[in-house]
Parts: C-alpha cells; sequence; structure tokens
C-alpha cells in the first residue's frame, strides 16, 4: 500500500518514471543494478535487507544512482547512519507530497535534500559542539581556492550542479571538477557531508567568505 501510493504521488510529475518496484531490500539491490535509476528511494524498515544496508550497497555497486530514504523515524542513529553511508536525501512519510517529489528531483540533480524536521535534527545536533567544529571546519575550508569555497557555500545552500554553472557563469562540466576537488580535499563522501562543513564554517552562498555565526540557509 505504501509503494503504490508512492507511484502515485511520483507518477503524477511528467519528469518523474518509477521503473521498477521492490518488495524487501536485496530485491531492492537486484533491481537497482538492472536498471540503474538516477535515483533510488527507499525505506529503512523493508524485509530480510534493511534500507539502510541496501543503500550501502547500492552506492558501492551502482554509483552513478543516487539514494534518497523515506521513513516515518526522525531519530538521530538513522538520519546520521544515511547520511554517513552516502545518502543525499532523507524524507519523512508524514511529509507533503511535493516534498516528496521535490526531494527526488533534487536528489536526481545532484543536490542534497532534507525534510525539514530532519535538517531541524542536523543543525540542532551541530549546535551543541558548534564552536569548536566551527573552528575544525574553518581549518578545512582554509585549504581551498577561493573559487572553491565559492562553489561549496553553493554546495552548502542546496544548489544543484546546474543551478550553481548558471549562478557563477560556468560550464557545468567544471563546477563538476570543482565539487570533485571540494569533497577530496575536505575529505568526505558526499555533497550533504560538504554541505555540513560548509555550515559549520559559516560559508555563505552570497560570496563564499567565511562569516563567524552565520549559517548557510
Amino acid at each position: 500500500m505504501i509503494r503504490a501510493g508512492v507511484r502515485a504521488i511520483l507518477a503524477a510529475d511528467d519528469g518523474i518514471a518509477v521503473v521498477a518496484e521492490a518488495g524487501d531490500g536485496h530485491e531492492a539491490v537486484r533491481l537497482t543494478q538492472a536498471h540503474r535509476p538516477d535515483v533510488v528511494l527507499l525505506d529503512i524498515r523493508m524485509p530480510r535487507l534493511d534500507g539502510l544496508a541496501a543503500a550501502e550497497e547500492i552506492l558501492r555497486t551502482v554509483p552513478g544512482t543516487a539514494v534518497a530514504m523515506l521513513t516515518t523515524f526522525s531519530e538521530d542513529a538513522y538520519v546520521a547512519r544515511a547520511l554517513g553511508g552516502g545518502a543525499t536525501g532523507f524524507l519523512l512519510k508524514s511529509g507533503d507530497p511535493d516534498e516528496l517529489i521535490a526531494g527526488v528531483r533534487a536528489v536526481a540533480d545532484g543536490a542534497a535534500f532534507l525534510s525539514p524536521k530532519v535538517a531541524r535534527h542536523v543543525i540542532d545536533n551541530l549546535g551543541a559542539e558548534r564552536l569548536g567544529r566551527a573552528t575544525a571546519a574553518r581549518t578545512r575550508t582554509g585549504t581551498l581556492t577561493p573559487r572553491e569555497r565559492e562553489v561549496l557555500a553553493l554546495v552548502g545552500a542546496g544548489l544543484s550542479n546546474p543551478e550553481i554553472a548558471r549562478r557563477l557563469h560556468l560550464v557545468e562540466g567544471t563546477v563538476k571538477a570543482y565539487v570533485s576537488a571540494i569533497l577530496d580535499r575536505l575529505s568526505v563522501r558526499n555533497r550533504v557531508q560538504a554541505a555540513i562543513v560548509a555550515y559549520e564554517a559559516g560559508l555563505t552562498a552570497k560570496d563564499g567568505a567565511a562569516a563567524p555565526g552565520r549559517g548557510v540557509r
């Protein structure tokens, strides 16, 4: 019933095609390897192999496919493991249908998307150790070039590669190269983790400069 509801919501968007459905985690991995879709939407609670483990296997074997998690659970442990494992989207089943479509589209475009409730969890949790983490983040971003810092700030603002290219008047391939270099130099696995570093360092989407006490919105 849940899959039927999700399919109906996604089918309402002319730009989204559902190519397969899986009843458990192992089947989700197999079908992803067979179809290689742009996005896989996984439920955390799945038979045989849970969604978190399935996400890790998909990202390992089909790196060209982005993963978004769909769940009723917003506990920190689930969020941390999903994002730490490489998922770039985290959506709550209780969210608005438009939020589901927006999340799938954002992840497909190479951006990160967190349900507002999940984003609040992430931000609140950062607050407890913010001062120490901010200092470390500023040190890490200090090794980037001015242009890389500018690109990182826009990643932190949730922009996709095409949007960053338009904002900075660059070719999209150049932006991809910048993002790849940034992930490597910051030693992070994906855009979500890079966005967190940008937030902690106080990088702003306006100019990519550090601004103590200010976060990326």
